[in-house]
């Protein structure tokens, strides 16, 4: 296990890039967009016993983006929640590793794959939080594609309407999504404000500087009656050059070639 940012980080890309190369899987652009927000919610932030997964007093930590799947369960596997051997069953049949992010999974709070779910779900659990008196906080990380999804909006809404403090949504604002830019699909921007709209207090960080990520996270702890937004300003397929803001990454299986040049790139950069 690696409780260290930097190296967490290394073995969490590793691990995706192979994970998605042997089972000639998609979404590898994505997985590596968020490394660095697992690394440092799993090293420094998230109150969690991997040897006990079920742990009541847990904070939660849900996927909304599911197809990223592949960091989360290296994330879990190199923070000890299972042997690390068993990503290679990854994607394939009768594989609790699913290509989107399944419960099956120790450590994994709930299913998604579907857009727009995963937020209004970590909604009920801050409420249900609330509602029993209980300290654990519930963090839920959504792609901005995904904010298309009227159902992240009610789901604002509601936790703002309810004072839910106990909530960190973050926004993996790569500003790329399945096709094109978000800017072309359906624009997002001024988010700042429309979160603020909503009574949502907003925090914006460089996505993959584990300083600006920690201190957001640390303040929205401290944040009083109204849910907080990190909103992480993101590289699609960061740490490997000829994946960075290419959307054709969120599809395509990298080749034999191009899995060594990327496992090159991303052992350079440790």
């Amino acid at each position: 296990m690696s409780k260290n940012p930097k190296k967490l980080a290394y073995l969490v890309r590793v691990e995706c890039l192979k994970m998605v190369h042997s089972a000639k899987a998609s979404h590898i652009g994505s997985a590596l967009s968020i490394v660095d927000i697992l690394t440092i919610l799993y090293s420094q932030i998230l109150e969690y016993d991997s040897a006990n997964p079920d742990l009541n007093s847990r904070d939660r930590f849900i996927l909304s983006k599911g197809h990223a799947c592949c960091a989360v369960y290296a994330t879990l596997a190199h923070c000890g929640y299972f042997n690390v051997n068993l990503l290679k069953t990854f994607a394939e049949n009768g594989s609790d590793f699913m290509s989107h992010i399944s419960h099956k999974v120790p450590g994994v709070e709930f299913s998604t794959g579907s857009l727009g779910h995963g937020l209004p779900y970590a909604v009920g659990k801050a409420m249900a939080a609330k509602r029993n008196k209980q300290d654990w906080r519930t963090y839920v990380l959504t792609s901005d594609g995904e904010l298309d999804e009227g159902s992240n909006w009610e789901a604002i809404m509601f936790s703002a309407h309810f004072q839910l403090d106990n909530l960190t949504i973050i926004v993996d604002y790569n500003k790329l999504q399945s096709l094109t830019s978000t800017e072309e699909t359906i624009r997002l921007e001024p988010l700042v404000s429309k979160f603020e709209s909503f009574g949502i207090f907003c925090i914006e960080v460089d996505g993959h500087n584990f300083e600006e990520l920690k201190k957001a996270f640390v303040k929205a702890s401290t944040v009083k009656n109204k849910p907080t937004v990190i909103l992480a300003h993101t590289i699609k397929g960061k740490g490997v050059s000829f994946m960075e803001n290419s959307v054709k990454w969120h599809y395509k299986s990298p080749s034999d070639k191009q899995l060594k040049d990327a496992l090159k790139e991303v052992e350079k950069a440790l």
